[in-house]
């Protein structure tokens, strides 16, 4: 504990961001917040863990956090509550209030069974509920249709019909993505057209087995990439066909990357899309990408993402009358006056290119080495998917047999070729949204940052404008570093001695390269001379 609080203090102290006092700022938002009982999916999840610190921080008068959990790795929901705030990313909070404990209540359940896996018991204690942050997804891009289905859709239709159950209802957050709708190039604050009805693919699920729904899946998905943008998109159309008599707003995020500052900067603690590039980057492993430099990288910082949502809710809460009269006298009213959108992406207002992207993360990840790099950093980002397919031919799968041969001649166990199997299989995941440009709109994530006072925008800041890019990722990677990597920022000097002869390495294997390169191309072009 002491070794983990010392991490924390170390990212804290590298921060140019300034931490403020709250506590004389007369904000709307917590006092909105002050009284009401509020119920979180997905709670284990990247977001999810920051939610509930954000909430209990910044709201400490709310009265109840309802968390669901299910049972995972053989663990227990009891077992894993227990553990779940030994988290570093609750730190803060234990210092700022060390009773908030008492108003977190467990509740065992799973948003991907029928009822949600609650008892009867539970459903009862949780009807007193005022808000509900549906989080809970499966994320994994290549999931079975079936699992994906039945988190994604079936359990976010299953939410808001409880929802329906409590009596002093105030509003119902959907966490969507910016990429539910990936086959428009240009994706607006609005409803689309689902590729399925919610209900005819839970019919499927409950007619066809494994075996018939895995066969079926390429004709599903049909321009969907993949059965998470699939089923995002089927669940924000569940949404609005259950959601009347209810106060709901949907919020769609692009590539989430780790923390700017709140509750400790850099702080991430998974490897999924753009920290999955700079993680196999950064430890050598991954040197080719197919991604044209020149485009706009999705990303948004975690912690504005959880601001947002937070402030959506009272937006939506405050509006909540507004919406139900509207929908009451006018059934025919567009869905997004009943149903807020919100494109929370960089794009419209504060955009930064892939390349310098990496440029930066190359730059400050140089400076914060790792102990645990198993090579010299080279990435190329490839515009074109020809040179990419030849660069994976000579960086990635060359190298692998390479070194995997020189491993079993010492008899060690052969791993690299397993390694690059699974960066190639990253690759062909991402590059889908690596290689391609969307154009956003954001108007209603613009509008809804107008309507806060000074005082709440300190602080739930969410506002891309402010963001300082540079700033960001410088602790990015220091944050993989600590978080990801359990690599304390005190081996840095050791890392960079190995840094250094890793280098000579490199380019030492470059140089001999080189001159083999040249000198076969030479006694090429000599040999068909003398032919001639």
């Amino acid at each position: 504990m002491a070794q983990r609080k010392n991490y924390v203090e170390e990212m804290l102290n590298m921060s140019d961001l300034p931490t403020k006092d709250f506590s004389d700022y007369q904000s709307e938002i917590p006092q909105f917040f002050a009284g009401y009982k509020v119920f979180l999916t997905g709670v284990s999840g990247f977001l999810g863990i920051l939610l509930i610190e954000k909430l209990l921080r910044c709201c400490p008068d709310i009265e109840k956090v309802y968390i669901l959990m299910r049972a995972k790795k053989e663990k227990s929901p009891e077992e894993r509550f227990k553990e779940h705030f030994n988290n570093p990313v609750y730190d803060r909070l234990k210092e700022e209030q060390p009773n908030f404990g008492i108003k977190v209540i467990m509740i065992e359940g799973d948003v991907g069974k029928l009822d949600l896996g609650l008892s009867p018991e539970n459903r009862k204690l949780i009807l007193d509920t005022n808000i509900i942050f549906h989080g809970a997804a499966t994320v994994r891009f290549n999931e079975t249709i079936r699992t994906a289905v039945n988190i994604n859709v079936r359990g976010t239709k299953q939410m808001l019909l409880l929802a329906k159950e409590m009596p002093n209802f105030k509003a119902f957050i959907y966490t969507s993505t910016a990429f539910s709708h990936c086959i428009y190039h240009f994706i607006e604050e609005k409803f689309y057209p689902p590729p399925i009805e919610t209900d005819k693919i839970l019919t499927l699920l409950d007619i066809l087995n494994d075996e018939q729904l895995e066969k079926l899946t390429p004709a599903l998905i049909g321009k969907w990439p993949n059965t998470y943008t699939y089923t995002k998109a089927i669940a924000e159309d569940t949404v609005r066909q259950y959601s009347t008599a209810i106060p709901v707003c949907i919020v769609r995020p692009s590539i989430i990357i780790s923390t700017v500052k709140e509750p400790i900067p850099g702080w991430i603690n998974n490897v999924y899309g753009a920290a999955g590039v700079v993680v196999g980057a950064a430890m050598g492993l991954l040197r080719t990408l197919y991604c044209p430099p020149d485009n706009v990288a999705e990303l948004v910082p975690a912690d504005y993402v959880i601001s947002h949502l937070i402030v959506a809710s009272w937006d939506l809460a405050k509006k909540k009358n507004d919406l139900l009269s509207i929908e009451n006298a006018n059934p025919e009213i567009p869905e997004t006056e009943r149903i807020p959108i919100y494109n929370y992406v960089s794009i419209c207002q504060n955009p930064i290119t892939w390349g310098r992207f990496m440029n930066l993360n190359k730059i400050y990840g140089m400076q914060v080495v790792s102990t645990h790099v198993v090579w010299y950093y080279m990435l190329v980002l490839n515009k074109y998917k020809f040179v990419h397919d030849v660069c994976v031919i000579f960086l990635h799968k060359i190298p692998a047999i390479i070194v995997d041969i020189l491993l079993f001649l010492s008899g060690r166990k052969p791993m690299l070729r397993k390694a690059y199997a699974k960066i190639d299989k990253f690759n062909n995941v991402i590059m889908y949204f690596s290689s391609q440009q969307w154009r956003f709109c954001n108007d209603a994530v613009i509008n809804l940052w107008e309507r806060m006072n000074p005082a709440d925008r300190e602080i739930f800041n969410f506002n891309i404008d402010d963001l300082d890019w540079e700033s960001c990722l410088k602790h990015m990677i220091p944050g993989m570093r600590v978080y990801l990597f359990k690599d304390p920022l005190d081996t840095i000097e050791k890392a960079r001695a190995k840094y250094r002869k890793l280098k000579i390495a490199h380019y030492s294997l470059i140089t001999v390269l080189s001159i083999l390169l040249v000198w076969g191309i030479l006694s090429l072009i000599f040999r068909l001379i003398s032919l001639f």
